[in-house]
């Protein structure tokens, strides 16, 4: 495990039933191409040794003890490989048969985990084969040349790198309480299941949706891999199912009905799950007095790390496939939060800065929808333009039409005057474009909303987003402040989506275009050719990558290292490593310097999992030092 990734795989062998000897080749076929990519664990279909469906020749004295050599010869062939293999074989305990997954590492038998929940109906009669782990009486035995310690104890398995893992096989993850679930209380980051599940119409949606909610619930990593093609076909179909779940997440999954052998491999994020983990208070009740064996696998040399997972770039935005619903369930969020504040203080107006952005039409449209909900005139709805030093006729014109548009109360309140008298006042020169040039105006504005609030008898409604919290890219006690921020948990990559969403749903040229527009907080005067000369990403960094680094450093509290090798695989065709690290290091120095600003936050409603509230997800204190984060980035 490196940057918190192991490298986990599940095989689907062609067997043939009974054939010993044919299963194992093709079980060391597979090891062979798991070791030789890194694999850590490789998970392979229950009873795959003999087959599944070997029925009555269970009973055979001659298959079980080929199924034992065929254990030693898998012993012998992993005896200097690293990945540890998990089989599954028929075990003797005494006089009772069991239906076992044997762990295998570097030529040794780390441990035997029999079957718990034996199904007795349709198809299968295991009971008729096989007894229960519940039935075993704790005892040693001695197993394809090897002492080893069976018993019904739950058993955690712990590789050279730390990375707990249990066992569960197949009938035992559709129990009312799966072992899995105290398996992972006891710390199992990772649960594998070694199954053979017939086909049925209807069915593997069925499994899909199972083993995701199972690896949801016990915040983990679940890797199943069921029997295929040559187990017997007399009743029932195995489609050699293989997939690999994460908290929910389908991540990777093989193909169904295959006639070839397969494998399918993929990353889980260890390190992701044990956040998830002791950020969940559920968690961490539940798993008071949960308790299993642990058993050290061998330590491993390190290897050379390479990131084969995909890594989404833009993490905050929703896939194309549930793009409408899910923007619908954001604005829906954004307008009940508004909605019911203006409902509590009776307030019948609301003031809003237009400045012809995405950030302040995304505000007027989510103000408008609440409004629409309320039964209230969109005139009371006063939108503020209020043009500057650095206003465009685009983003001005943008303003105008959008109000117009929407039907709300326009009002234009130049600033320059009002500004330029402040200059004179406190002695500042209106060349010098420095931070006062600029935050001047900025508290004029906000001044400006403020008594118009108090005019109409209204609040203002805050424009600021969740990236601009996260970099400081607000006046403070300027833009920084309002009466309800309606944006302040959506991020920037965000806001565009949304607008562009809305823009679709009224066809209206203006939205389109305030989408293409450059951010810009327009207090620099534009070019000679009057356009927008202050662009905001030149001067803290592209959003998009802003965004990436805020979601995994306060989603998951991932370190600057981590953060960049996933930007590096997410970022491959757009950025190089110099800018990633660049703008790493710019919002690491930003995100802690700035926090002050955080501190004091209006309301606002949380929209996702991530929020920089100061009264619930993130409290900081406002002078931490960011050594350790800026030092590990001078490292990169």
């Amino acid at each position: 495990m490196k940057y918190g990734f192991i490298n986990v795989a599940a095989a689907v062998p062609a067997i043939k039933v009974a054939d010993v000897d044919y299963n194992v080749q093709q079980i060391e076929s597979l090891m062979a191409q798991a070791e030789g990519k890194g694999v850590e664990i490789l998970v392979t279909p229950e009873l795959c040794i003999t087959g599944y469906s070997c029925q009555d020749l269970f009973r055979e004295q001659l298959l079980l003890d080929k199924s034992e050599e065929g254990i030693l010869q898998l012993l012998d062939f992993t005896r200097k490989l690293d990945t540890i293999l998990v089989v599954g074989a028929p075990v003797l305990v005494n006089s009772l048969l069991y239906n076992c997954a044997v762990i295998i590492q570097r030529g040794q038998i780390l441990g035997i985990v029999p079957k718990t929940y034996l199904p007795n109906y349709g198809e299968f009669y295991e009971k008729r084969w096989f007894a229960s782990a519940q039935d075993l009486n704790p005892t040693d035995i001695y197993f394809a040349g090897s002492p080893v310690h069976v018993s019904s104890e739950p058993i955690l398995f712990t590789t050279g790198d730390g990375v707990k893992f249990g066992v569960e096989i197949c009938e035992d993850v559709w129990a009312p309480i799966p072992p899995s679930n105290n398996l992972a209380l006891a710390g199992a980051d990772i649960i594998l299941n070694l199954s053979a599940s017939d086909e049925l119409i209807g069915k593997h949606d069925y499994l899909r949706s199972l083993l995701a909610q199972q690896s949801a619930r016990t915040i983990g990593g679940y890797v199943y891999a069921s029997c295929g093609f040559g187990e017997s076909t007399q009743d029932v179909v195995y489609g050699g199912n293989a997939m690999i779940f994460e908290n929910g997440k389908l991540l990777v999954e093989g193909e169904r009905f295959s006639f070839q052998p397969q494998i399918r491999m993929c990353q889980i994020d260890v390190e992701k799950l044990r956040t998830e983990r002791r950020q969940n208070t559920t968690f961490i009740n539940a798993q008071r007095g949960a308790h299993a064996l642990n058993i050290p696998a061998k330590a491993v040399a390190p290897k050379d790390f390479v990131l084969t997972r995909d890594i989404d770039a833009h993490p905050f935005i929703p896939k194309s496939g549930d793009m409408q619903t899910r923007c619908e369930e954001i604005l829906s969020i954004q307008v009940a939060g508004l909605a019911k504040r203006l409902y509590h203080i009776n307030a019948k107006t609301a003031v809003i800065g237009i400045s012809g952005g995405l950030d302040s039409t995304l505000a007027l449209l989510v103000t408008v929808k609440a409004f629409d909900k309320l039964g209230l005139e969109r005139k009371g709805i006063v939108g503020v333009t209020m043009p500057g030093f650095g206003t465009t006729d685009r983003t001005y014109n943008n303003a105008i039409k959008l109000m117009q548009t929407l039907g709300v109360t326009i009002r234009e309140i130049s600033i320059a005057k009002a500004v330029t008298q402040h200059f004179e006042d406190i002695g500042h020169d209106m060349k010098q474009h420095d931070i006062t040039y600029e935050n001047s105006q900025a508290r004029e504005r906000t001044q400006i909303l403020m008594d118009v609030a108090n005019q109409v008898n209204g609040i203002v409604v805050g424009t600021g987003d969740l990236s601009e919290l996260a970099l400081g890219w607000a006046t403070y006690n300027g833009d920084h402040m309002s009466m309800y921020g309606v944006n302040a948990g959506v991020p920037k990559t965000l806001i565009r989506y949304l607008v562009n969403y809305v823009a679709g749903e009224m066809a209206t040229e203006t939205l389109l275009d305030i989408v293409d527009t450059p951010i810009s907080p327009e207090l620099i005067p534009a070019d000679e050719q009057g356009r927008i000369k202050q662009k905001t990403e030149d001067l803290v960094g592209p959003y998009e990558l802003h965004d990436f680094f805020i979601y995994y450093f306060l989603r998951y509290g991932f370190g600057p290292a981590k953060i960049y090798i996933m930007a590096q695989k997410a970022f491959k065709d757009a950025y190089d490593d110099e800018t990633i690290k660049k703008w790493l290091k710019t919002f690491c120095r930003r995100f802690f310097t700035q926090q002050f600003k955080r501190s004091c936050l209006p309301d606002g409603p949380k929209v996702g999992s991530v929020s920089l509230s100061p009264r619930g997800d993130w409290r900081m204190p406002s002078d931490a030092s960011s050594a350790l984060w800026i030092s590990e980035c001078e490292k990169l």
